[in-house]
């Protein structure tokens, strides 16, 4: 990877991978994750992506994209840790493949730039008819995510967990807040807050980042900057305490059961990557032992799993469950993770427990999206592992590490999604 710094806070890097035949372009625009402003951030890339100086409404921004042979380009807000990522995504056909030699790359780097760095602005505020429009699709946003029962119970889980930090802050913000926000008051947002943070462009497939970066130094080249950094997320490190029960009751017909444990453990610690295996042997795949007793074995849950987030050193259990279930599930779940802890691992589970994390490395060299979020990720969280030292490191973990690290697990919350009170 190759990274050229435009100025102190807006940066370039080019990742090779020319085995496909389209490069992509990702510019993440990191903000503190904070409760006054996390609604009016998640509403901005949606009304970025439709309007800008460059195309100025959504018609000619389908019809510059046609013309690039059906290059696309997506918005969206992302949430790592407590950064919260404004996110702009695009894909070209790669110039090598240009049918008459056009510089697609360069085509659909302006558009995305265009949005970005210069957006459609007329008397001091927004287009208010786009304002109002994703100001709709933002309220259909959350109920989406709210109807998603799986997502919202393993969500709410995270955010129980992660009680008294702006981790709880939902990353697409707060549904009661959206009415407020107008076309002036977005665009003043997004003025405070374009010179004022990391922007991170990323260019994986083929291409130049020399020729990229002097795409974005146009865009930029009269903007004045105010120093910025990535927001730092620090784990949770709670002290033992009362288990924090939640339990939450919806029109239901499966119950949630979502866990949450503290482990003590940062993205950078050596004891990471053996917590990463842990997870894996613990509930991440067809191989692990959530899957194959509390699932498989004895039937007590329609899906049983379990993921780690690393930027608040947590590991989280969900499973779906009948209503009468809640107690033999979350017994077997203890039950699985102590057999973990007195090291009843067996070589099956251990083996192919790495062999998934090592294939899901492998995979990433076939895909522009997901190389690309290993490295922000990675920055984000300011560890500077490539994904090849990742991979060794995994690949050194012994069973014995996965035992260690399985004792540092702490049961902090237990969240419980549940069908409706009886009046």
């Amino acid at each position: 990877m190759e990274t050229l710094k435009i100025n102190d806070n807006v940066s370039v890097s080019y990742i090779p991978m020319e085995k496909l035949k389209t490069t992509s372009v990702g510019v993440y625009i990191h903000r503190p994750l904070d409760r006054e402003t996390a609604t009016e951030t998640a509403l901005l890339p949606y009304v970025l992506k439709s309007a800008s100086a460059l195309c100025p409404d959504r018609e000619s921004v389908a019809r510059y994209l046609d013309d690039l042979y059906g290059a696309t380009m997506g918005a969206t807000v992302l949430k790592r840790g407590e950064d919260q990522v404004i996110y702009f995504d695009g894909e070209t056909i790669s110039d090598k493949f240009a049918p008459e030699g056009e510089k697609l790359l360069s085509g659909l780097l302006k558009l995305v730039l265009a949005a970005v760095f210069d957006p459609l602005v007329k008397n001091g505020e927004f287009d208010a008819r786009i304002v109002e429009q994703e100001k709709i699709n933002a309220k259909d946003r959350i109920d989406a995510f709210v109807n998603d029962k799986r997502a919202y119970a393993s969500a709410r889980c995270q955010q129980e967990t992660a009680r008294g930090t702006k981790f709880e802050i939902p990353r697409y913000g707060f549904k009661e807040e959206i009415d407020g926000i107008t076309a002036k008051s977005l665009y003043e947002h997004y003025r405070s807050i374009i010179t004022s943070s990391v922007i991170d462009i990323y260019v994986c497939g083929s291409g130049s980042a020399e020729e990229a970066a002097e795409t974005v130094r146009d865009y930029v080249k009269e903007m004045s900057f105010m120093p910025a950094e990535i927001p730092f997320t620090e784990i949770i490190e709670r002290g033992p305490g009362e288990l924090h029960e939640v339990t939450e009751h919806m029109d239901v017909a499966q119950g949630k059961l979502a866990m949450g444990f503290l482990t003590g453990i940062r993205p950078g610690d050596d004891d990471f990557f053996a917590l990463t295996v842990f997870n894996s042997v613990f509930g991440a795949g067809a191989h692990s032992k959530l899957f194959n007793n509390v699932r498989e074995k004895l039937s007590l849950a329609y899906y049983a799993s379990s993921q780690l987030e690393k930027f608040k050193g947590m590991v989280t259990v969900n499973a779906g469950i009948e209503f009468d279930n809640f107690q033999k599930a979350y017994d077997e779940t203890i039950a699985q993770l102590e057999e973990i802890q007195a090291g009843h691992i067996t070589e099956h589970e251990f083996v192919s427990s790495v062999s998934a994390i090592l294939n899901l490395c492998s995979s990433y060299y076939d895909d522009q999206r997901a190389l690309v979020s290993y490295y922000v990720s990675d920055k984000t969280a300011r560890t500077n592992i490539s994904l090849e030292e990742f991979a060794e490191r995994i690949k050194r973990v012994t069973a014995e590490d996965v035992v260690r690290v399985s004792k540092k697990l702490r049961l902090d919350t237990v969240y419980f999604l549940a069908g409706k009170e009886e009046s």
